[in-house]
């Protein structure tokens, strides 16, 4: 990326970005309900920042690409949101909210978020790699991001859109 004219992330965020399906429905039906929620994610914050605020999430956490003059300079911010930093998201917004992990829900498909799904009550591999579907306590293969609405109780009648 560096050098690149960071202009370039409204092109592709017109242009070619899709969001999973049924991620406003989770996020706005489990706000309704009084859940927190909060993107925590191993990319770049040039782009979950927006599409966390497309999904309404109330919290963003991803690693930051360091501009200059308006391009990009090829380094990333400390400290870098990995496996660990994931995990410890989850252990700080938890704390900060008053409740345990065993209160949460964390859900990835990598390696990196095999931690933060181990630590959550409810840890799900959507979609996973292998690896992550065989560690965690839950696991979904098939279906959009409502699923996890199911897994939690909802009715499809309860669904916020």
């Amino acid at each position: 990326l560096k050098g690149l004219d960071a202009a370039v992330v409204d092109r592709v965020i017109a242009n070619r970005l899709t969001l999973a399906s049924g991620g406003r429905a989770l996020v706005q039906t489990m706000r309704a309900n009084g859940a927190w929620t909060a993107l925590v994610s191993g990319g770049f914050n040039v782009f979950t920042s927006r599409i966390a605020a497309m999904l309404g999430f109330q919290e963003n956490r991803a690693n930051r690409l360091i501009e200059q003059d308006g391009h990009f300079t090829g380094l990333v911010a400390e400290p870098i949101l990995g496996r660990a930093a994931k995990a410890d998201a989850l252990l700080e917004i938890s704390a900060r909210l008053g409740l345990t992990t065993a209160d949460a829900m964390a859900v990835g498909d990598g390696a990196n978020d095999l931690d933060m799904i181990r630590l959550a009550g409810t840890g799900v591999a959507l979609h996973a790699k292998q690896v992550v579907a065989a560690e965690a306590k839950f696991r979904i293969d098939h279906g959009d991001l409502t699923a996890l609405l199911y897994l939690q109780g909802y009715r499809r009648e309860e669904f916020v859109e």
